[in-house]
């Protein structure tokens, strides 16, 4: 009998499609709330307003690590969310990796945040790869708070990216680099039937892990102040 439950109970388990979350998927939540926190709360130095209100995806990668020793190369894992008119929707899970040429040497980590400016680079980005900077235009995001700022030329590029090394932001070239939803992590979530692109453009009903309200919660609240 007690074999039986045992059987049950894993099955359960396992038809749900569900897992609890690992510790680095958790840590990713907390530190991409830190780091929405921190753009949009630092005047003149984050995201322009104007820009934030604009965007329709919000990608965080929390500590990007960057190496190199002749060959280098980057990598990173974040999660992604995106508006709607009823909010933002449950966050997707994302994996960036960028390959480097040349005699170089070192390593460091930086944090990024990638603001997605149209429907067409939000589809791109929930392809299987996006290739940034050849499949979807990318770049350097203007810093501060200014209108000037925010009317840099640069905001016609379907996406703006801004990174953070020793407390510093400012924005970084991502031309090379390959984004793209992190299967094994949105799986263990949601589900293996449930289809990235589903969960970001809120036709997919998915329940938010506990884990993620503080990163959505940091999400909406600044969307709010920045609104004011």
């Amino acid at each position: 009998m007690k074999k039986l439950l045992v059987g049950c109970a894993v099955w359960l388990v396992a038809s749900s499609g569900l897992a609890a979350l690992k510790h680095e998927e958790v840590k990713r939540f907390q530190e991409s709330a830190r780091i929405i926190d921190e753009l949009r709360g630092t005047p003149d130095k984050g995201i322009p307003d104007e820009l934030w209100k604009k965007a329709r995806c919000v990608v965080v990668i929390p500590s990007l690590k960057k190496a190199a020793f002749v060959f280098g190369g980057e990598y990173g894992a974040g999660v992604m969310t995106c508006r709607h008119a009823t909010g933002w929707s449950a966050p997707v899970f994302m994996q960036l990796a960028k390959g480097s040429w040349g005699l170089q040497i070192g390593a460091e980590e930086i944090d990024l945040a990638l603001l997605v400016m149209n429907q067409r680079g939000a589809d791109r980005l929930l392809e299987d790869k996006v290739s940034l900077g050849a499949d979807a235009s990318v770049a350097a995001g203007p810093v501060g708070r200014t209108a000037d700022a925010a009317t840099d030329a640069k905001i016609t590029a379907e996406m703006l990216a801004y990174s953070r090394s020793h407390g510093i932001f400012a924005g970084i070239d991502l031309s090379g680099g390959v984004l793209k939803p992190d299967t094994e992590s949105n799986e263990r979530t949601y589900g293996a039937k449930v289809r990235p692109r589903r969960i970001a453009d809120g036709t997919e009903r998915v329940t938010v892990p506990p884990e993620a309200q503080a990163f959505l919660e940091s999400v909406s609240r600044e969307r709010r102040e920045a609104s004011e």
